[in-house]
């Protein structure tokens, strides 16, 4: 990107794959010094579909952009049978401006870098503009999941990013490299697995004195990676504990800063040797009051919501819980706990191990 439509009159000879998407992203340097373009994406982006479950057959289709991978996206989509496919693009017939033409779309392909790090958090379209829509597809892998196929799985969509695509051309592209027969579908497996453990965050969310920085720790010391908890970020930097903060700026004041420590730390970026290591992260009870902290605390983590009786809740030196009653916040946020997690713990001695099993599966 963005060259590869551009490098294909470099190449000696094309694959038909490559011919028919009109771009390359894959070129093999043969014995005799010329160069071989093929296209790997078709066969990554293919093997998602085909993976999810989801079938595009007779389906009219949205395919958001018209850069060098929305040929290969088209491709894929018509040779599985989606009928028709339409392109948005900002200046062709149909672009964003007239979308509302096409509200019955019943599957939406993001092949656009619309959403991708580091302008994470945006989204080409909003999907509830779409009430037919029964899958959506993001050609993006960083973030894991984009705002794009988060806002599409709250509203009930399924939703399939990039990694797997990502794997899979690469799989595809080794096998060409190696010139010979590659298990693919274990290979692929193993791949998006392995980036996931590497990368994925662990973060932990729940009612205030739920167990989460104790449980945060233990996963932390499990797992060789480094822990975060939010009130502590939030205190290192202002200098006053969340407490001290509530009590004498109010609590939007303390809820802007746990929102801009909730942006920060999600969307820290690479260390320098330019690796991005996944962290456990236990948020703040009340991240959850504010929505626009679920993207950034969702799209690269695995969220697991810590659960711990009502009754067991201590509230003394937590301000809200003594204002209005441990009960009344809970029922407050139960819903967003809910609904953000992708797995739920019962708070106690073994949780950590608990989770850790469930983030490896």
């Amino acid at each position: 990107m963005p060259y590869k439509k551009d490098v294909m009159a470099y190449c000696s000879e094309l694959s038909e794959t490559a011919v028919k998407c009109g771009s390359v992203n894959t070129i093999v340097r043969r014995d005799d010094g010329t160069y071989y373009g093929d296209n790997t994406d078709y066969y990554g982006f293919r093997s998602t579909v085909e993976s999810s479950g989801i079938s595009v057959a007779g389906k009219k289709t949205l395919v958001l952009g018209s850069g060098g991978v929305s040929g290969t996206v088209i491709n894929v989509l018509k040779d599985l049978g989606a009928d028709p496919v339409i392109v948005i693009s900002r200046g062709g017939e149909d672009n964003y401006e007239n979308l509302e033409r096409h509200s019955d779309a019943q599957i939406i392909a993001n092949a656009t870098p619309v959403g991708m790090y580091p302008n994470a958090g945006e989204a080409a379209v909003d999907i509830k503009r779409f009430p037919h829509c029964e899958a959506v597809f993001d050609v993006i892998y960083n973030p894991l999941r984009t705002k794009l196929m988060l806002d599409a799985e709250e509203n009930g969509i399924p939703a399939f990013g990039g990694l797997h695509m990502l794997a899979a051309q690469a799989a595809k592209a080794s096998s060409l490299f190696l010139d010979k027969e590659i298990d693919l579908p274990e290979k692929i497996r193993q791949a998006c697995a392995m980036i996931r453990r590497d990368v994925e965050n662990i973060v932990l969310i729940g009612m205030p004195g739920c167990g989460k920085s104790t449980i945060g720790r233990r996963l932390a010391e499990l797992t060789g990676r480094t822990f975060v908890d939010s009130d502590e970020v939030i205190e290192n930097v202002c200098g006053r504990s969340p407490e001290a903060i509530i009590n004498e700026d109010g609590q939007d004041v303390f809820r802007n800063l746990e929102s801009h420590a909730v942006r920060e730390i999600m969307r820290r970026g690479p260390l320098p040797d330019g690796s991005t290591p996944g962290i456990v992260f236990a948020s703040g009870g009340g991240c959850v009051e504010r929505d626009e902290n679920r993207v950034p605390l969702l799209e690269n983590s695995f969220v697991v919501y810590v659960e711990r009786p009502v009754s067991e809740l201590e509230e003394e030196g937590r301000p809200i819980s003594q204002n209005e009653g441990n009960q009344a916040v809970f029922e407050r946020r139960r819903e967003k706990y809910e609904s953000w997690c992708d797995a739920k713990v019962k708070s106690g001695e073994h949780a950590a191990e608990e989770i850790l099993e469930l983030f490896e599966k």
